[in-house]
């Protein structure tokens, strides 16, 4: 082995051991408690093992990016869950580099009710998507202080009500900073001046809402920096290496420091932090509904939350009672654990959007969340899981003048039917059953790997 060799050959073996030198520090953000982790007890600290080996699964997919020959990748999913993420999603992403130009290729298919129409039956588009391009990565600071304003932005975002698309269902988008003179297409700027800073987008955030598990599709997606072709990417040096292994570790680590602060700090998710004598999350309760954007975390910018946690013995249940004042583009509740991570949706009936639910002759959405099953129609279930959050999602293509009504009660478990209205639909076991044989389908169209 020649000189040159042995210096590589010790670089990279010191660059794995910090590797797991930082996802040793991330493993503290499980039980220590200045780290504000989620309180032990047998099925949390499992969890928060397993959370934080999604955050080494989604590490290695982000480290080995590479923004001048990008491809959309999965952001969130089954093996990788956290944020609080929404059941009804797919996440994806791409890196990129803003001082180019990208063009993204895509086909749905039929997407009538993008445009306000009535969906037609069978297989179709979405519910809803929408493609977000930002200058960072929420979390990857490893400090809720990334939050002030002016620290990260989106520097352009397309709708599905917004986008140009062609009768077969295909699309294009062009990503640069700016729009080229005559272009009329699809444009997103990645080069945006916001609190007088240039922003320069690095992400191109989508996600595809699903209302109909059962006939709405993900989309065919493509992405690819104008010059590509003729810039192939040079052999992986033992610096690149390096560097990615370095880039894996700090992801995971300031990840999982990030969202535990940002659950217990911003959130309030265990006590009152700010001093009002409130939390911002609420116990079997759920807070007004809010537009939290970038600046709180990262949601998706068209949407409306309304969120809390519930805490609930085996014997009891919360009721939702939500009337809408202007109908949502979208509209989903979600059960999660307290690490952010969703349920098991393809498994359990823990979330119910717009189009599962049923409404009531009265208009309302009424939901009941219990560990065990009262017979009803719009069930949540908790898995067994003690205590999560509830996350209520709105999309709006824009600002409500009136915002969505919630109140929340929280009832014996046996005493659900005399408190939801008297034509509320009872449903047998049959029907539960094929309620999960759709989701079980549906997710694993959604997540597949070919």
């Amino acid at each position: 082995m020649d000189e040159q060799t042995k210096d590589a050959a010790i670089r990279l073996r010191t660059a794995w051991t910090e590797l797991l030198d930082r996802l040793s520090d991330a493993r503290d953000a499980i039980d220590q408690p200045k780290l504000y982790p989620v309180p032990a007890d047998e099925r949390n600290l499992a969890e928060g093992y397993r959370y934080l080996l999604g955050f080494l699964y989604g590490a290695i997919d982000r480290a080995l990016a590479d923004p001048l020959h990008p491809a959309i990748r999965r952001a969130i999913q089954p093996q990788d869950k956290a944020t609080i993420d929404n059941s009804d999603a797919v996440y994806l992403c791409a890196e990129i580099d803003g001082a180019l130009t990208y063009r993204v290729t895509g086909r749905a298919l039929d997407s009538r009710h993008w445009r306000g129409e009535a969906a037609v039956p069978g297989s179709r588009a979405p519910q809803y998507i929408i493609f977000e391009l930002a200058s960072g990565y929420a979390g990857d600071s490893g400090s809720i202080a990334e939050l002030k304003p002016g620290s990260r932005i989106n520097t352009s975002t397309l709708a599905s009500n917004e986008l140009q698309i062609e009768d077969d269902g295909s699309f294009e988008i062009l990503l640069a900073p700016e729009r080229p003179a005559g272009y009329t297409g699809n444009f997103m700027a990645s080069v945006r001046t916001s609190h007088d800073v240039e922003f320069v987008g690095r992400y191109l955030n989508i996600r595809e809402l699903f209302h109909d598990w059962k006939h709405e599709q993900p989309l065919d997606l493509d992405i690819e920096r104008l010059g590509e072709e003729a810039d192939p990417p040079p052999a992986l040096t033992p610096d690149l290496a390096a560097r990615q292994m370095q880039r894996i570790g700090d992801i995971v680590n300031n990840q999982m420091r990030f969202w535990n602060e940002f659950y217990a700090v911003v959130l309030e998710t265990y006590e009152d932090m700010n001093g009002d004598g409130k939390r911002f999350m609420p116990r079997n309760n759920l807070n007004p509904p809010n537009a939290l954007g970038i600046a709180t975390g990262g949601g998706q910018s068209t949407n409306v939350y309304s969120g809390g946690v519930y805490e609930l013995a085996p014997d009891e249940a919360l009721l939702v009672d939500l009337e809408l004042q202007v109908s949502p583009l979208y509209l989903g509740f979600q059960l999660s654990n307290l690490w952010g991570e969703s349920l098991d949706f393809a498994n359990f009936q823990s979330s119910l959007n717009g189009f599962q639910a049923e409404r009531d002759a009265d208009g309302h959405y009424r939901w009941v969340v219990a560990h065990s099953d009262p017979g009803v129609r719009n069930w949540l279930d908790t898995t067994g899981l003690k205590v999560g959050f509830m996350a209520l999602r709105f999309t709006y293509a824009e600002p409500p003048d009136r915002m969505p009504a919630l109140t929340v009660s929280k009832i014996g478990l046996q005493d659900v039917r005399g408190h939801v209205p008297s034509g509320v639909r009872v449903v047998n076991e049959d029907e539960r059953r094929e309620q999960i044989r759709i989701r079980q389908r549906h997710v694993q169209r959604r997540y597949r790997q070919y």
